[in-house]
């Protein structure tokens, strides 16, 4: 139920602009998601039109919970409501337009594109304002402003336009695209640089730079080891070839073994030094070059700290942070079958889509070494992290108890790393930095 006296405080204004002789309501982006008040003010005066002006940041499925808050608001409101929202990425954040009108009744008039700014011309047949209604109305201030009391003449009305909707996989790439296209260009970069594995993750982060920049800024190295099979170089090679990316081979055999040598490492500290070495060797390309680094390491990497310090989590910004490894594979599918359709070659070569993943730190590793099956493990991540769910209630999702376990005890353990990772655009509910956030030293622990 709406509480009236929580709402709304003392000194609250509700603003309306008398233009043409029409009574406009300006609502801020947040009032849209509070049942009752300004909406409830806006039927009580009268107005003919509301406008929400809004920084809203995508999130999958966003844009039909908009187009139902929207709708709603309308029908309280009594009065077409013309939402508007921004374009373009900002840090984590990105806005994906999709501006919309509705009808006093809740039916959508018109709609913008989406990451795409553009001016949406709707013409809509509105009342004359009444007579000013005088006093506070539901503890509101009412605050009017006559712009213009002269009526416009009539003319013949446009059709309304309402834009396609993207699917799902060219949503979120268009959000990936924007944000790290933002990101560079708002930060003064204006190239990329980035290791190239042959794996999918790297394929589908340099494939983002490439449609975000440009394939003259995207610089991409293949950096080699004594653990690296032969397919992934020449993987590596044939989507730098297919895009025409700035590509380069630097073995980096010869540095570890300057580390070994000196340092007689083994194990795990072995194989995380290949990857430091790795990481440095794009930080010395970013300095001399003034290239931005892209890290290449996905949403499902991140929340198990399937990573490593200073080596892959190296950089300046992470395109693909926010997105499941099932979502990378899915991503990459899409973005092949979108080149087909347009008579292009697509950029992914399909064996760095087929392969089993691996970091190839050490012979014949792969990810499935260490963590769950992917489809499974992104399943648990999903409702643990995005649906804040513990784990008797993982349980009763009916997901496999080891797992759940083992998942839960990765993630909380990972938050160390998480807290040094690159930014990188938000696409889901829970991000990991913006809106999940854990304490590192901490003596409690889901109940395992």
């Amino acid at each position: 139920m709406f509480d009236e006296d929580r709402y709304f405080r003392a000194g609250d204004r509700f603003v309306i602009v008398r233009l043409h002789g029409i009574d406009v309501a300006l609502t801020v982006c947040e009032d849209l998601w509070q049942d009752g008040g300004p909406f409830s003010v806006a039927a009580a005066a009268g107005v003919g039109l509301v406008v929400n002006i809004n920084g809203s940041p995508y999130e999958r499925d966003k844009d039909d919970q908009r187009l139902e808050l929207a709708t709603r608001r309308a029908v309280e409101a009594g009065a077409p409501i013309a939402y508007v929202n921004m374009v373009g990425g900002q840090d984590e954040l990105v806005y994906d337009g999709d501006s919309l009108v509705v009808a006093a009744d809740g039916s959508l008039i018109a709609r913008a594109p989406q990451y795409d700014e553009t001016l949406l011309v709707t013409d809509l047949d509105l009342p004359a304002a009444a007579a000013t209604v005088t006093g506070p109305i539901r503890g509101m201030t009412v605050e009017r402003t006559v712009i213009s009391q002269r009526v416009l003449p009539p003319w013949t009305a446009q059709p309304p336009t309402i834009a396609e909707r993207l699917s799902a996989e060219a949503e979120v790439w268009a959000a990936l695209v924007t944000g790290t296209r933002d990101y560079a260009g708002k930060n003064g970069f204006t190239s990329v640089v980035l290791g190239l594995s042959g794996g999918i993750d790297s394929a589908v982060v340099a494939t983002v730079a490439c449609d975000a920049l440009g394939a003259d800024a995207v610089h991409v190295v293949g950096m080699p080891s004594r653990h690296s099979s032969a397919h992934s170089l020449s993987d590596a090679e044939d989507l730098a070839t297919r895009r025409n990316l700035n590509w380069r081979v630097i073995p980096i055999a010869p540095m570890v073994d300057a580390y070994e040598s000196a340092l007689h490492l083994d194990g795990l500290a072995a194989e995380n030094l290949q990857s430091r070495v790795r990481g440095t060797l794009l930080m010395a390309l970013s300095n001399a070059e003034g290239h931005l680094v892209l890290t290449t390491g996905n949403k499902s990497e991140l929340a198990t700290g399937y990573s490593t310090l200073y080596g892959d989590s190296a950089g300046g910004f992470a395109p693909i942070k926010d997105v499941p490894k099932t979502l990378v594979w899915q991503l990459a599918r899409w973005r092949n079958t979108l080149a087909e359709k347009q008579g292009e070659r697509p950029p992914i070569p399909q064996s760095s889509i087929d392969k089993p993943p691996s970091a190839e730190l050490a012979p014949g590793q792969l990810d499935s070494d260490s963590l769950p099956p992917y489809d499974v493990l992104d399943a648990v991540l999903a409702d643990y992290i995005d649906r804040d769910l513990g784990r008797s209630a993982l349980l009763a999702r009916g997901h496999d108890p080891d797992v759940v376990e083992r998942v839960i005890r990765l993630v909380d353990l990972a938050e160390y790393k998480r807290r040094q990772y690159p930014p990188g655009p938000k696409i889901s509910l829970k991000a990991f930095g913006r809106d999940r956030r854990l304490p590192i030293t901490n003596r409690w622990r889901e109940t395992v």
